[in-house]
Formats: structure tokens, C-alpha cells, sequence
């Protein structure tokens, strides 16, 4: 089982068992399974809605006890804890396989790490560097100059 806190410090446990996966099939017609293929592991990272979703579907019983709806659970969920909630729900994603595919899947998600750090590093240089200045500067002198050489906008005919 594997945890996270909540933006108002409530903890989760975040458990897969084949009831758990019954669960967010049944509620949210996706299978957990699909992750080893890499395209719902994708979709988790990048839509939180449909990661907060399925979080929801399986901390369910849970949060019936604690009386937390859907929609108050969502409203807990942001920033860094979105980071810490998809690790957890990975991790034991993983852990649920048997040890052949969870080492498939345990690769599958270093690479995922992998590749979400090249992206944020990628973005990083590319706002460091003069580039992104370089060519909005451009597109404004070009919007400017399209109109007359004075630099008024043509007035219309109307």
C-alpha cells in the first residue's frame, strides 16, 4: 500500500487489488491493466482530472468513511501533491503485477521519469535562452511594420 497527503494534510491509502481494478473499470469504464502498455501511463501524467478520477475510484471506501465526496476530494488535490498522488498510484500499479510484467512495468516507468525530465529540461533551455525572446521580438516588428511605413494603423474605408 502506498500513500499521499492531500492539500489539507488528509492521508490516502491508495491500494490495487483485483477489486480495486473492478472498481475504476466498473466507474470509470478504463482498465488499470493497460498501464504495462504505456498509453494509459501517458494519459495519468499528463490529465489530472482523469488521474484525481481514478485516485477517487480507489480510495473510494475510504473516503465514504471519512465522508468525502468526489468533487471535495478534487478540490484537495494540486501542485505537488498531484506528483506524489500519481508516484503512489504508480507504485503500487506496479507492485500489483507479478514479478515477470513488474519488471516490464517497473522499466516502462523509469523510462516515463526519464523522458518527463528531458521535456522539463528541454523547456527549461529553451526559456533560458534568447530564442523564445529572439522570435517574439520578430513576430511584434513584423506585426508593426505590416502596417504603413509611419507606423499608423490605415485607417478604414468604411
Amino acid at each position: 500500500m502506498h500513500t499521499f497527503n492531500d492539500t489539507l494534510g488528509r492521508t490516502w491509502t491508495v491500494t490495487i487489488n483485483v477489486d480495486a481494478i473492478r472498481r475504476v473499470r466498473s466507474l470509470l469504464d478504463i482498465n488499470l491493466l493497460d498501464a504495462i502498455e504505456g498509453k494509459l501511463l501517458e494519459r495519468l501524467v499528463t490529465d489530472p482530472v482523469l488521474l484525481c478520477d481514478i485516485l477517487f475510484a480507489l480510495v473510494q471506501p475510504e473516503a465514504q468513511v471519512k465522508n468525502i465526496s468526489d468533487e471535495e476530494f478534487g478540490k484537495a488535490l494540486g501542485g505537488d501533491v498531484l506528483d506524489h498522488a500519481t508516484t503512489a498510484l504508480l507504485e503500487e500499479l506496479v507492485d500489483f503485477f507479478p514479478s515477470a510484467r513488474r519488471t516490464v512495468f517497473r522499466k516502462a516507468l523509469v523510462k516515463l521519469k526519464r523522458l518527463e525530465g528531458m521535456a522539463i529540461e528541454t523547456a527549461n533551455q529553451r526559456l533560458e535562452s534568447d530564442e523564445l525572446e529572439r522570435k517574439m521580438t520578430a513576430a511584434l516588428n513584423s506585426m508593426s511594420t505590416s502596417g504603413d511605413s509611419s507606423g499608423n494603423s490605415p485607417v478604414s474605408s468604411a
